[in-house]
Order: structure tokens, then C-alpha cells, then sequence
């Protein structure tokens, strides 16, 4: 097996993107109204605090969830607007799957203090609770040490204050998605797209949602620069949104260009469909392939139009039964759809209509209209498994403004 490690491409931590905290909005605010009652957002009303996560300088623990949600007009423009400290108030009961995940780590007898974890089957564990990990160093006792597996720093109070359209445009130009803040979840917490920063040889772009599961914690979140987010779907992010699988999904949040992400079903027993299809490297003879079986020494010309063909590259990566070694130290096999550049959308499955999204991750129905969804596809046991693009994406659908949380597009894929 050829084993590959990871380069850096600016790392997830990079935010240059982002546009959440915008000091000269409220200088232009032609009108504001008081807090909405909208029971979308988890407003937080009774000011409760995170029992294991500090305010930064100070012995205060901090406020979970949203802090307010309020209509406001900016330059002609509604918006709404949402503050929060980005931090859940997650309480997780561990179950025979998460148990089993914890102690079948590659690395658990290092990952963990003493070689396993601290928590038991029907054991409710509070966000930031000790059950057992050898955290970060930026993580102190009793205030987060012990959640986190080795590697991600420790979430931090992160002021969040967004402005989301309010009557979402469709964009007119290409618009990337980029690293950091894309977004919030309905708790306040931020979501993050598919891209963790790293690539082989500048070149292949890895999945945050499959070279950093042993980078999260059972709740399928992690800290960058200290804001907590969400690459993907998360059986603690159904809970607060309320999405029991009994009908269409729930919001779970909305992105910078205003745009609402729905939970993974459709209905009842229909889940959503990525249309984004793996390329075939197996076959010589494939469109998608590098006429080598295994290799990965070209590119799609066009990851949006499969009939362009394939160009070589000399950055070539790992083969399909090689190898990838995360920043944590993690080794993962590589078969095909571990990178970004294993992937193409299929205009031919969005033109099924029904439950197969478009190359956004999105679709239109009568009631919700246009709007996004997280998606899974569902294993023999039941269990739930994120599948590219995972959120939304890979690009806005939706126009960003100098207001959104982010207010331009990336200008290069994964960064």
C-alpha cells in the first residue's frame, strides 16, 4: 500500500472568508424590531450556562445557545439578525454505538488517559464532560478536558452575530464555498462546509467528514481557533431540531446566502439523495478513470460536466488501495471518494426530480421552496452515515451580500 501524508492548504482554522461580525451594520440599520418569537432559532431565555465551558478570562461559565433573533432592515435590505457564544447544551446518553465507536479507536489506548473510555451504555454526559479522552493542552480540568480526542483545541465563548437574508436570492455568478463560519446551525453553533484545509500535494482535497472522524466529539463536532461547528449530520443536531424521521425533516440551519438546511429525509422512510456521484478509477476504460486502474494521475476537466473529460496531472495521489495519514495521526485507507476530486455531479440524477437535490445540495417543493439538506445514506442496522456534500454545497446557490456571514465567495476550491 502507498501511504500519503497530509499538506496543508491555509488549515481549517483559516477565516479570511468570513464575514459574520460586521462592525459597520448597525450604523446602517434602518429599522429594528424587537426579539422574534420564531421557534426555529433555540433561544436561549432563561440564561442558562454551560456547565464545563468558561467565558474567556473570567470564572463565568458561558451562555449556551442563541442570545437573540431579530428582524432588521440594513440599506433597504430584511435581514435577521442572530447573536449567540456558539456554544451547545448538548446532553448525549450513550449508547451500545457510541461505546462501541469510542473503544474501537484505532488509537484508543493513546487517545484515552488509560487506554479507554469513562462512560458506560445509558450514561447521560453533558457537553464538555470528562469521559476519558487526553485532550488538548488548551483544555482545562473540569472546563472541557477529557470530551475532545487528542488534537482539536477546546471551544471557546465565540461571539456570533450574522445577518441571514431574509428573502434569499438566487446567485447569479459561481460561488464557492470557503473554510470557517458558512452558516449557523439552529443552536447557534457554526457550520462548516466538507473541506478540513488539507490536501496531497496541493491537489486532492480531503473530506473533514472522513479524515477527521477521529477528530471529533460524540456529538460530531470539534473547536477550530475555538469555534465549535458541524460538518456534518449528527444524531445530536436531529435532537435539538427536533427531527424525529416521521416526515420531511425540520430546519436544522440556515447559510450565509439565507438559504434554510433541512434534516436528511424527505419523508417518511425517503431519504434525500446527494446527486453527486464517485468517479470510477477501477475501470481503465471509465470516463471518470486515468485509463491506469487504481491510479489517481488526473483531474475532471469539470467536476460540474463529466462529458469534458479528464486532464493528467502530474500531483498525482494516493491509488485507490493506498493510504492517508491525517494531521492527528490517523491512517485511513483511500478508495475512491475519500477526496473532494473524486466526485462529479450527475445532471442525470437531479433530472429524477422527487428526492435527488441539485449540484447545490437543494431543492424546490411548494411548501418550504427552495431549500437545502443534509445528507446520509442509511446502513443494515439503521444508522445514519454523512455522505458528500454533506451539508449544503459545494457552492452557494444563494447571492451573498457585504451583510452576510460570509460576504464573498472563495476563490479557490477547499480554502
Amino acid at each position: 500500500m502507498d501511504e500519503t501524508n497530509n499538506t496543508s492548504d491555509n488549515g481549517e482554522n483559516a477565516t479570511s472568508e468570513v464575514g459574520e461580525d460586521n462592525s459597520t451594520a448597525s450604523d446602517e440599520e434602518d429599522s429594528l424590531t424587537t426579539e422574534t418569537s420564531d421557534t426555529t432559532w433555540i433561544i436561549n431565555s432563561n440564561d442558562e450556562r454551560a456547565p464545563y465551558i468558561y467565558e474567556t478570562n473570567s470564572n463565568q461559565q458561558v451562555l449556551v445557545n442563541v442570545q437573540s433573533v431579530e428582524s432588521v432592515t440594513v440599506s433597504g435590505k430584511e435581514y435577521t439578525r442572530v447573536s449567540a457564544t456558539g456554544i451547545p447544551d448538548y446532553q448525549i446518553e450513550i449508547t451500545q454505538e457510541i461505546l462501541d465507536s469510542l473503544v474501537n479507536r484505532p488509537k484508543a489506548s493513546s487517545d484515552f488517559v488509560n487506554g479507554y473510555p469513562l462512560v458506560q451504555t445509558g450514561e447521560i454526559v453533558s457537553f464538555g464532560q470528562d469521559i476519558g479522552y487526553r485532550s488538548n493542552s488548551s483544555c482545562g480540568s473540569e472546563a472541557g478536558y477529557g470530551f475532545w480526542p487528542p488534537g482539536p483545541v477546546c471551544p471557546e465563548n465565540v461571539s456570533h452575530v450574522g445577518y441571514i437574508p431574509t428573502e434569499p436570492e438566487a446567485s447569479t455568478e459561481t460561488c464557492e464555498t470557503g473554510l470557517g463560519v458558512q452558516g449557523y446551525w439552529v443552536n447557534g453553533t457554526s457550520i462548516y462546509q466538507w473541506s478540513d484545509g488539507q490536501s496531497v500535494n496541493n491537489t486532492w482535497h480531503t473530506l473533514a467528514p472522513v479524515a477527521e472522524v477521529y477528530d471529533v466529539d460524540i456529538c460530531g463536532g470539534h473547536a477550530a481557533n475555538g469555534d465549535y461547528h458541524h460538518h456534518f449530520y449528527s444524531d445530536c443536531l436531529a435532537e435539538i431540531a427536533g427531527d424525529n424521521a416521521d416526515g420531511h425533516s425540520p430546519i436544522y440551519g440556515y447559510t450565509a446566502d439565507g438559504y434554510a438546511i433541512y434534516g436528511p429525509w424527505e419523508d417518511i422512510g425517503v431519504l434525500a439523495k446527494s446527486s453527486w456521484a464517485i468517479r470510477d478509477y477501477d475501470d481503465p476504460r471509465s470516463d471518470s478513470g486515468c485509463g491506469v486502474a487504481g491510479q489517481r494521475s488526473c483531474l475532471l476537466v469539470d467536476e460540474y460536466d463529466i462529458d469534458r473529460g479528464v486532464t493528467d496531472t502530474n500531483n498525482t495521489g494516493p491509488t485507490t488501495s493506498g493510504s492517508y495519514t491525517s494531521q492527528s495521526g490517523n491512517e485511513f485507507d483511500t478508495p475512491a471518494g475519500f477526496f473532494y476530486e473524486d466526485y462529479y455531479w450527475d445532471e442525470n440524477l437531479t433530472a429524477q426530480g422527487g428526492e435527488y437535490l441539485d449540484q447545490f445540495n437543494g431543492h424546490t417543493d411548494s411548501e418550504r421552496g427552495y431549500h437545502y439538506h443534509l445528507t446520509v445514506t442509511q446502513d443494515s442496522s439503521g444508522q445514519l452515515i454523512p455522505v458528500f456534500p454533506y451539508t449544503f454545497g459545494p457552492r452557494f446557490a444563494g447571492k451573498l451580500d457585504d451583510q452576510t456571514i460570509v460576504n464573498r465567495c472563495s476563490t479557490t476550491v477547499g480554502r
